[in-house]
């Protein structure tokens, strides 16, 4: 049998980008401990709409984990306290009868303020766009031995893929760095023949244009991989490095 819980939430509230924002405190009464996170928030919501105030604005979609829509920082953490869980997958068994809970969206010049919670990360889709893809013609599904992977390797390139693009990342960063993203993403394509052709131009465009998007340069302090909800590890961005430097000294114009 579910207990409840009552809590005090502090929420960044802002209406639009060029807007001040500032944190509202709200009661969340008897809240079920079998709920999620952002059940809980639909809970709040309902209670603001009966009063007739706004309801608190956040990005959600699939609710498993998977589409990397959710995320706001709670209590200082990007997707919560909870290790490799985003926001949708926390639970609100994690807390305790009476605690306060500050909830606030990603913070980097790259991702702008939309509104409350909710921010626009299509810089991440800009990044993308300029290299995270193959262009060759992959056909019909080729037999699955026609082009031998190891299977060390295979493996590195679908931990890589895990990568949803939520953002955590960036907001764990205090640098702000798109690293640990980016190296994700160089390093699923690269590590497997079918990228191989396209990976300096890849690197080198996918760098550029994250440089270009203003986020900031990684120092190595790893909060990206402790924020991380698939545990990305930090040893992409060593990859993605190695990338970029071949890439620079090693290639033709």
């Amino acid at each position: 049998m579910s207990k409840t819980i009552n809590l005090t939430l502090k929420v960044w509230r802002q209406e639009g980008p060029e807007k001040k924002g500032r944190l509202e405190t709200y009661p969340a009464r008897d809240i079920s401990t079998d709920m999620s996170f952002l059940e809980m928030i639909d809970v709040i919501n309902e209670q603001l709409t009966l009063d007739g105030k706004e309801p608190i604005a956040f990005d959600h979609d699939c609710r498993e984990g998977i589409c990397g829509m959710c995320g706001a920082v709670v209590n200082g953490h990007a997707h919560g306290p909870e290790k490799g869980t985003t926001l949708c997958q926390l639970h609100m068994r994690h807390f305790s009868d009476g605690d306060t809970i500050v909830i606030e969206p990603w913070r980097s010049r790259a991702f702008k303020v939309v509104k409350d919670l909710v921010v626009d990360r299509s810089a991440f889709d800009e990044i993308i766009q300029v290299g995270g893809y193959i262009s060759a013609n992959a056909g019909g599904a080729p037999d699955g031995n026609a082009i031998p992977i190891p299977q060390s390797v295979a493996e590195l390139a679908m931990d890589a893929a895990a990568c949803i693009g939520c953002g955590a990342c960036v907001a764990a960063c205090p640098n702000a760095s798109a690293m640990l993203f980016v190296g994700a993403k160089v390093s699923h394509l690269g590590l497997l023949p079918q990228g191989r052709p396209e990976a300096a131009k890849r690197v080198q465009s996918m760098v550029s244009r994250m440089d270009a998007l203003g986020f900031g340069n990684c120092t190595n302090e790893a909060e990206c991989e402790a924020a991380c909800p698939k545990e990305i590890s930090i040893t992409n961005i060593a990859r993605l490095n190695r990338e970029f430097l071949k890439a620079k000294f090693f290639s033709p114009e």
